[in-house]
C-alpha cells in the first residue's frame, strides 16, 4: 500500500512537471506568435486615439500568468519585448484606447512619446499643463486634458512595436520613437515603439502602378533570397572571407547592396522573388519585412512580392504578411482569388507610355514550400491544378484586350521554386550552375501551360548559386520559353559554392522593338559590369543563346 502511494505521488509530480512546461509552452507559443499575427490590423480603427500606454513585466516561470492587464481598460500588443528569449521575465506594451466619441472632457490624449532615461520636461521649456509622465522601460507620455486634441495632427491614433537598431517604419503616417524600451534581465532585443498620428492615410494603388517610359523601355530589377532578419543578422558565408575586418551584419550588408543597384540601375519595378524574411532568424517577421520595404519607399519605386518556403516560417502567416504589404506605399502585391491555393497570384499590367492599353503582362504565382507527401515527393511543394487552370484562364481572358495594343505585346512570369524543367540535361544556358536544382519532385508541366500562353521567360529564385538562364534545345523553334535565376541577394541565406558573390537580376523590356534584354549585377567583384548580358527575346520571338 505504502509502495502504491509513493508510486501515485511520484507518478503525480512527474505529471505536474510535464503539465507545467506544457501550459508555460503553450503560453509562450500559442498566446504571442498566433495572435500577433493580426498585431497590425486592431489598431488602425481610424476613430480609435490613444489614451495611455504602458509596459507590463512579468515571470517567464509561472505559466499561470498571462501578462495582461485588465482586458477591459487595455489592449496587449502581443508581442513579448523579450521575442520569447528571457528565461527569467516576459513583458508586452499594453495601451489604452477610446474613440472619439467616447472621449470625455476628462479624458487624456496622447500628443508625444519619447524613451530616454530623463524627464524631457528638463531639456524642454514645457508648459506647467503639459507636463511629461513616466512609464515603465523608460518610456514617457506627453498626455493633453483637451477634448479637441483628437481633431489634432499630434495626437497619436496608433501603437506598434518593431526590434532591433535597424528597424524602418515604411507605412504612411507613421513614425518610429527614437531609442529602445529599457529591460531588465534577458537578452536586449531592442524593441521599439512605432506610432501613428491622425487618421490612416490611405493608398492609392492605382496611381503608382508605372508604364512604359517615353523611351519605350521598361526596367524590372529581380532581388530573391533576402533573407532578412529581426536584428542586424549575422551574415552566412561571406564573400570574400575576411572582408571589412571579418566584421559582416548580414541585413545592413545586404540592403546597401539593394541599394546600389537602385541608384545604379534605376529600375521602374522591383520584383521580390521570394524568402524576403528568413523565418528561423525572424521572431518579428514585420520588422523583417520593413526593411526592404522602407528602402523602396524611401526611393519611390513600385514592387511586387511573391512568397519562398522560408517567409512564413517566422511570426506571421502569408496572408498576415500579404496584408503587410498591401498597407505599404508602391506595393503592387496582391493576394489573388481566395479560393485558389496560396497567397500571392495575381498579374500586372504594364500599360504603353501613350496608351491605356497593356505593353506587358507580369505574372505572379505562389509555389508554396515544402512538399505534402514527403514520402513519395521529397522535398518541395508545386503549383496546383487550380493556380494552373487561373493562369490559362486570366491569359486566355487577356488575350482579347492585348489585340488591341498597337506593337507586339509580351509575357513574362515570376515564380520563387524553380520547375523541374531547369535541372534538364543538355539545355543551351547562359550563366553558372553551381548547385542541385531544388525542384519539386513532382511535375505539374506548368511549363507547357506558360508556352502554350505565349509567355516568353519566366524567373525564380530558391537556389541561391544558380543563376542562369536556360532553354530546351528546340530554342530556335516556336513554343519555348527562357527559365532565368536571379540568384540569391541576401547575406542571411548561403552562398557557399565556391566563392559565390551575391547578385541580382535585371530585364530590360524595350517595348518599340518587343524585346527582353537581361544581365546579372553582383555586390563584390565586377560591380559594376553587366555579366552575361543577352538578348532573350527579340521581334516578341525567343532568341537563342550565341555559341
Amino acid at each position: 500500500m505504502t509502495r502504491r502511494i509513493v508510486r501515485t505521488g511520484c507518478q503525480l509530480a512527474v505529471f505536474a512537471v510535464v503539465a507545467f512546461f506544457f501550459v508555460l509552452f503553450l503560453d509562450n507559443y500559442y498566446f504571442v506568435l498566433p495572435q500577433s499575427i493580426h498585431n497590425h490590423l486592431p489598431l488602425h480603427n481610424e476613430r480609435l486615439i490613444i489614451t495611455d500606454i504602458t509596459v507590463q513585466t512579468c515571470s517567464a516561470l509561472n505559466p499561470l500568468n498571462k501578462c495582461m492587464l485588465d482586458p477591459d481598460k487595455w489592449h496587449r500588443i502581443d508581442k513579448d519585448l523579450y521575442l520569447n528569449t528571457g528565461w527569467v521575465n516576459k513583458a508586452f506594451v499594453h495601451i489604452k484606447r477610446k474613440s472619439e466619441e467616447e472621449l470625455t472632457e476628462d479624458d487624456k490624449v496622447i500628443v508625444d512619446v519619447r524613451i530616454q532615461k530623463l524627464d524631457p520636461a528638463i531639456s524642454e521649456k514645457a508648459q506647467a499643463s503639459e507636463k511629461w509622465e513616466s512609464r515603465p522601460a523608460k518610456l514617457w507620455l506627453k498626455r493633453s486634458k483637451k477634448r479637441h486634441a483628437s481633431d489634432g495632427k499630434n495626437t497619436v491614433t496608433a501603437v506598434d512595436v518593431l526590434f532591433g537598431a535597424d528597424a524602418v517604419e515604411p507605412r504612411l503616417g507613421w513614425q518610429l520613437v527614437n531609442g529602445a524600451l529599457r529591460l531588465e534581465n534577458g537578452e536586449n532585443k531592442e524593441p521599439r515603439l512605432s506610432i501613428r498620428r491622425g487618421a490612416p492615410v490611405k493608398i492609392e494603388r492605382e496611381k503608382q502602378v508605372p508604364r512604359i517610359r517615353k523611351d519605350g523601355k521598361f526596367k524590372i530589377l529581380q532581388v530573391s533570397d533576402l533573407h532578412l532578419s529581426t536584428g542586424l543578422g549575422a551574415c552566412r558565408d561571406p564573400e570574400p572571407p575576411g572582408h571589412n575586418g571579418g566584421k559582416c551584419d548580414a541585413d545592413p550588408r545586404t540592403l546597401e547592396f539593394v541599394e546600389k543597384i537602385i541608384q545604379e540601375e534605376k529600375p521602374d519595378l522591383v520584383v521580390l522573388s521570394g524568402d524576403q524574411v528568413n523565418g528561423e532568424t525572424a521572431p518579428d517577421s514585420q520588422t523583417a519585412l520593413f526593411k526592404i520595404a522602407g528602402l523602396l519607399a524611401e526611393h519611390k519605386i513600385p514592387y511586387t512580392a511573391i512568397f519562398g518556403n522560408h517567409d512564413d516560417e517566422g511570426s506571421l502567416s502569408r496572408n498576415a504578411q500579404m496584408s503587410l504589404y498591401q498597407s505599404l506605399p508602391y506595393c503592387l502585391a496582391e493576394a489573388g482569388p481566395n479560393e485558389l491555393a496560396g497567397v500571392g497570384n495575381y498579374y500586372i499590367e504594364i500599360s504603353a507610355h501613350n496608351s491605356r492599353h497593356s505593353a506587358l503582362t507580369l505574372y505572379f504565382l505562389d509555389t508554396h514550400a515544402y512538399s505534402p507527401d514527403e514520402n513519395k515527393y521529397r522535398g518541395y511543394d508545386w503549383l496546383k491544378p487550380d493556380q494552373i487552370e487561373w493562369f490559362r484562364n486570366t491569359a486566355e481572358h487577356l488575350k482579347e484586350a492585348h489585340k488591341h495594343y498597337t506593337h507586339i505585346h509580351l509575357d513574362m512570369a515570376f515564380i520563387h521554386i524553380p520547375l523541374p524543367e531547369y535541372a534538364v540535361e543538355g539545355q543551351q544556358r547562359v550563366g553558372e550552375w553551381k548547385e542541385g536544382v531544388t525542384a519539386p519532385g513532382f511535375n505539374t508541366h506548368f511549363k507547357d501551360a506558360l508556352v502554350e500562353h505565349g509567355i516568353k521567360a519566366v524567373s525564380c529564385g530558391h537556389d541561391h548559386a544558380n543563376d542562369y538562364c536556360a532553354m530546351s534545345q528546340n530554342a530556335n523553334k516556336d513554343g519555348d520559353l527562357w527559365m532565368c535565376y536571379a540568384g540569391g541577394s541576401g547575406f542571411g541565406g548561403y552562398g557557399g559554392y565556391g566563392g559565390y558573390h551575391r547578385r541580382v537580376r535585371v530585364f530590360e523590356i524595350d517595348a518599340n522593338q518587343a524585346q527582353i534584354s537581361t544581365w546579372k549585377r553582383v555586390e563584390y567583384g565586377d560591380t559594376g559590369k553587366r555579366l552575361d548580358e543577352q538578348v532573350i527575346v527579340s521581334a516578341g520571338k525567343i532568341v537563342a543563346p550565341q555559341q
